[in-house]
């Protein structure tokens, strides 16, 4: 029994923890993703670059707010500064809708020129966070750093191996509940998300309907922009912040939203899941659990690891592929790209 409760500690450290606030960061960033493309109908290649905005403007605040000795110990100083690192992300994707995507909206583009327009934002996103902040790997988290540490879990339960619980991980999952449990609120009951929910199912039913279809379009921005924050601050704050990260970040969100069915939210939160339990669990290596639950002349010689992490991001891509080719509704049967 020990052996096994071993076993379970040593995969909790190294698979279950991680993957869970890593599935919450791309349930956040798949939220977004599919928002846009449930109401705006385009799919959004920007996202990931927005969200290196908006967690940018909130580094550039918890610096200052270091410099001026104000934190909120245990807690990380972020948090403080994560209105602002939102807003600065609400202003930016409103700004860009009005100087771009209006332009093409007026004219009833198709959605591939939205596509390729987002591509190019993507790209002036990226330029000005490298302007402002840099390429350098940053890191501004503070406050306590574990919940729970390794020797102290030792000493308590007596086994050989100690459980591993960072408060990064934990505020991760904590805010990603609070912030998804407040947009479905938001959408199912308050008159605006219902009229979102109208404009994603019928454009022209709602506009008959009365529904201001400019009021739509700057909420679904102003919340895609607060999700992307969320998801980039939480996501600097549980590994760094890099801006070449954040890029290769849109791959498993856009795997994450299409997994569970794009513009379906529900299905963005599983998909989320799905791909970060994907990426960590068969990236990882299983030897160092297997010690404690399968005899000694039975354990292998490698390390027990299905694929080296160097493919962590081809995993997204595979799983991008198969549920195109089988499946291209998602679990929820959302739409089709």
């Amino acid at each position: 029994m020990e052996n096994l409760l071993n076993a379970f500690v040593v995969l909790s450290n190294f698979v279950i923890i991680p993957a869970a606030a890593y599935g919450a960061q791309l349930a956040l960033g798949a939220l977004g993703v599919t928002l846009i493309y449930a109401v705006l109908r385009f799919s959004n290649f920007a996202h990931g670059d927005l969200m290196a905005f908006g967690t940018m403007a909130t580094i550039l605040g918890t610096w200052w707010l270091q410099a001026m000795g104000i934190g909120i110990h245990p807690l990380p100083t972020a948090l403080l500064v994560l209105p602002l690192g939102v807003l600065a992300a609400v202003l930016l994707a409103l700004g860009t809708d009005r100087v771009v995507y209006r332009f093409y909206r007026q004219r009833r583009s198709a959605p591939v020129v939205f596509v390729i327009v987002s591509v190019g934002v993507m790209f002036v996103y990226n330029a000005l966070v490298r302007f402002f902040i840099g390429v350098e790997d940053r890191r501004f988290e503070d406050g306590e750093r574990f919940i729970i540490r390794p020797n102290e879990f030792e000493a308590l339960t007596g086994l050989d191996e100690g459980l591993a619980l960072r408060s990064s991980q934990l505020l991760t999952v904590v805010v990603a509940i609070l912030a998804m449990l407040a947009l479905f609120w938001f959408l199912q009951r308050t008159r605006t998300g219902k009229a979102m929910r109208a404009f994603s199912d019928n454009e022209d039913l709602a506009l008959l309907s009365g529904i201001d279809p400019k009021r739509v379009v700057l909420i679904t921005w102003a919340l895609a922009a607060t999700l992307a924050t969320l998801a980039g601050v939480l996501y600097g704050l549980d590994k760094s912040f890099r801006p070449f990260n954040y890029f290769q970040l849109l791959l498993p969100i856009f795997a994450a939203a299409i997994v569970g069915g794009i513009g379906k939210p529900f299905g963005a939160v599983i998909g989320g899941f799905v791909v970060a339990f994907s990426e960590v669990g068969l990236t990882y290596a299983y030897r160092r659990v297997l010690q404690y639950v399968v005899p000694e002349q039975w354990m292998p010689d490698g390390l027990a690891q299905l694929l080296s992490t160097d493919y962590k991001f081809a995993i997204s891509f595979i799983i991008l592929v198969l549920v195109l080719l089988i499946r291209p509704t998602g679990i929820l049967r959302g739409r089709v790209i």
